[in-house]
């Protein structure tokens, strides 16, 4: 028996960077979290600890920053783009790259005059991308959001579902549909004019959401998937995790009350994970494009 080295990769994890732009007394705010991840010709370093071929991941890091004030932050894919390239046409030993940067928004704080430079965070909501790009000139863009909390308070129900022994569920024709959505979606090419992108995307999801009278959770992550697919041109493939944060409805009978939809609690766990994509049928394969 003999054993050889598997796929590998290294990388600098999770580097925050925050970018201020001063357009003289007026401000602005770019906030995000890079993370790099390299892999090529490794086989000495993992064999031998011959560190040759190794660019360090603190180099990794002060690449982040350095291209931060060189070329600017605008869309994250782009600069994902930059990083992804400069590592892989820059390095031999280098033949893949994979960049992946999440943004966290900032709003102005509105006061009286208009405000210049005073900041709040914004909601939960996090943007996200990955770029991979290779040695023989395959590169991929997936842009995406996390943590985007919406809430249905009718227009939801579940029934007709498999029965056992075991189901306790009642059926139920109006329930609170609420979930976080996780989307992330595949660009034909890497051409996409991504900031608009984004927003005719995260507003195809709250669209679809908001419009669609749904019998499951699945029948809602569909809807979604195929409104952000029929409107956006430039993306091919579109993957979606919907939790279901559940709403039960509190029993306040012992109380001599009745309890028409009106209060619930939230339970955090466990709950139900609902996961899938949703593609042109003409989506090329994107191989190593989603990890």
């Amino acid at each position: 028996m003999s054993v050889i080295l598997g796929p590998n990769r290294y990388g600098k994890a999770e580097t925050r960077l925050v970018r201020v732009v001063r357009d003289g007394d007026v401000h602005h705010l770019k906030d995000v979290n890079v993370s790099t991840s390299l892999s090529g010709d490794m086989e000495a370093v993992h064999l031998s600890g011959d560190n040759a071929a190794v660019l360090p991941t603190d180099t990794q890091k002060n690449i982040a920053y350095a291209f931060a004030r060189k070329h600017g932050l605008d869309q994250i894919e782009d600069f994902a783009l930059l990083l992804a390239r400069h590592y892989v046409d820059g390095y031999p030993p280098i033949h893949h790259a994979r960049v992946e940067i999440d943004e966290y928004a900032w709003d102005r704080i509105p006061v009286a005059g208009g405000d210049r430079h005073s900041f709040v965070r914004g909601n939960g909501e996090v943007r996200t991308c990955v770029v991979h790009h290779d040695r023989d000139g395959r590169t991929t863009v997936v842009s995406g959001l996390k943590d985007l909390v919406v809430l249905n308070s009718t227009g939801s129900e579940f029934h007709g579902f498999l029965v056992d022994e075991y189901t306790t569920l009642q059926p139920t024709t109006d329930r609170v549909l609420a979930t976080a959505v996780a989307a992330r979606w595949r660009h034909v090419d890497e051409t996409s004019s991504f900031g608009k992108s984004y927003g005719e995307a995260r507003r195809c999801l709250l669209e679809a959401f908001a419009q669609t009278h749904s019998l499951s959770l699945q029948q809602t992550l569909y809807a979604m998937g195929e409104r952000v697919l029929n409107t956006c041109p430039e993306i091919c493939e579109i993957r979606l995790a919907m939790p279901n944060k559940h709403h039960f409805l509190v029993d306040l009978s012992p109380f001599g009350l009745d309890n028409e939809n009106e209060v619930f609690h939230v339970a955090d766990r466990p709950y139900g994970l609902i996961e899938g994509s949703v593609l042109r049928d003409d989506a090329r394969d994107a191989g190593f494009a989603w990890e």
